[in-house]
């Protein structure tokens, strides 16, 4: 090791100053990102979930997905956010509901089909062998805020954006799929929601509807 080497870890004048933290990303914006999922090492074979991902909550019961979104172009690219993706909880299927609704969107989102096509290879596209083809997963997100467990805000996913999102394709980069007329008027269409991003489940609340029509999203389960 040379003396250069050496007076790095002794003398740090000259290293860069620490930069504050990153401001919050403004909610109701639309990203791309690649979602990952945390094993959480949870098994119930009688759900299909033998893959390991599933994560159980020891306060709760409620069982989820761990995802990390990775924000992968424009303005804050390399930004991360976190959230969970419900699976099951003990107060009733209302965070199921809103888990299966979330991966919907997401996989529309993913591989480009309007929530409304119902078409043979749109089907298909909504199916997937097990919880690893979700891990890798890249689409469109809206952008929301809420409080963590000190009581600071924190950026989250809660919604999946779907193709009939008019920003959609501008966003992910690829081809829009609808039509010019369409353009003015989807804005209006009812979001459905996405991901919750922590532990406790909703205690009362209709199940969300499976489709998930939206002005900007990809989030999903809680």
């Amino acid at each position: 090791m040379n003396d250069n080497n050496t007076n790095v870890w002794s003398d740090f004048n000259d290293a860069e100053a620490q930069q504050s933290g990153f401001n919050l990303i403004p909610k109701g914006a639309l990203v791309p990102v690649l979602m990952t999922l945390k094993p959480g090492g949870h098994y119930d074979a009688s759900q299909g979930w033998t893959d390991g991902y599933p994560t159980q909550s020891s306060k709760t019961g409620a069982v989820y997905l761990a995802a990390e979104f990775v924000i992968t172009g424009g303005e804050y690219a390399k930004r991360k956010m976190w959230s969970n993706i419900g699976l099951y909880s003990p107060k009733g299927p209302t965070w199921t509901q809103m888990g299966r609704t979330f991966v919907r969107a997401a996989l529309n989102s993913a591989r480009n089909f309007l929530p409304q096509d119902n078409g043979p290879q749109a089907a298909a596209a909504r199916r997937i062998q097990g919880f690893v083809d979700l891990d890798g997963l890249e689409f469109v997100v809206r952008v929301d805020i809420e409080k963590d467990d000190r009581g600071d805000d924190r950026n989250v996913v809660k919604m999946a954006v779907e193709p009939d999102h008019p920003d959609y394709a501008r966003t992910f980069g690829v081809p829009s799929k609808l039509a010019p007329s369409a353009q003015a008027t989807v804005n209006s269409v009812p979001q459905a929601p996405a991901a919750q991003s922590a532990g406790t489940p909703p205690a009362h609340q209709a199940p969300g509807p499976q489709r998930a029509p939206v002005s900007g999203k990809p989030a999903w389960a809680q």
